[in-house]
């Protein structure tokens, strides 16, 4: 099994379905699901939430720090409730897993040369 694949059946696991937390988030959603006017105020509120940390994320990325964690922070909160974000979202997963894969991979930079 390669590198990336076991990085994929690793991310797999942690979004199966019968986690607690996945459903106890499911019943809370369901319940927001019930009020139309609750489900446009949850909308607006994760639209606002999740943007706000991406656009932070996006002024943070020039500093030193975890700028594109917050970035892809925020377009996972946004994953939550709009489709676009969320394949956005998965797409990125899908590219970081590779990177990583390939980074791994890598030989590193001091052990090919002998001194």
């Amino acid at each position: 099994m390669t590198l990336q694949h076991e990085i994929e059946r690793e991310i797999a696991a942690g979004e199966r379905a019968d986690r607690p937390i996945r459903r106890l988030l499911r019943g809370i959603r369901r319940r927001i699901d019930r009020r139309p006017t609750l489900r446009r105020v949850y909308r607006t509120a994760v639209a606002v939430l999740g943007g706000s940390v991406a656009l932070l994320g996006v002024l943070l990325v020039p500093l030193p720090g975890p700028g594109w964690l917050v970035v892809f922070l925020g377009l996972a909160i946004l994953g939550t409730e709009f489709a676009w974000a969320h394949r956005l979202a998965a797409f990125t997963k899908r590219q970081l897993a590779r990177f990583w894969a390939w980074w791994r991979k890598r030989p590193t930079r001091g052990a090919s040369r002998s001194v």
